[in-house]
């Protein structure tokens, strides 16, 4: 079974996530806003894709407040954890947004919040495993 990590700040939005991705896609789900958690669990391999909110109230990296884009950056520029099936959740979805995202921090999938389509939600993150 595939575990997804979900990084995430708001937690109506954990738990939507979780049992979206629990019920209907049958993985694993592993919740942490705590970056050397997400850097480390990423590095030892213990997950599979990552669902990773853009918009970070309570993380930080040795000090300084980082956002999802930050995280995604140091996932994506480490040997080790780059090939980490990323995908970006948003709330911030103008027009622009999603090329902007995903350029600017190299993950591999984007999603606006709401989450309307949950089929879609996870056949996105199943596509990005297999």
């Amino acid at each position: 079974m595939s575990t997804i990590l979900i990084v995430e700040d708001d937690p109506i939005n954990i738990r939507v996530f979780t049992k979206i991705l629990k019920k209907r896609g049958e993985f694993d789900v592993v919740c942490s806003e705590d970056v050397d958690y997400i850097l480390t669990m990423a590095s030892e391999g213990k997950a599979d894709a990552i669902v990773m909110d853009v918009s970070l109230t309570n993380s930080s990296y040795q000090g300084e407040s980082v956002d999802g884009i930050r995280i995604t950056q140091l996932l994506k520029s480490d040997d080790a954890t780059k090939d980490i099936p990323v995908v970006l959740v948003t709330a911030h979805a103008m027009q622009g947004d999603r090329e902007s995202f995903l350029e600017k921090s190299g993950a591999d999938g984007y999603i606006s919040k709401p989450i309307v389509d949950h089929q879609a939600f996870v056949d996105q993150i199943k596509s990005l495993i297999n």
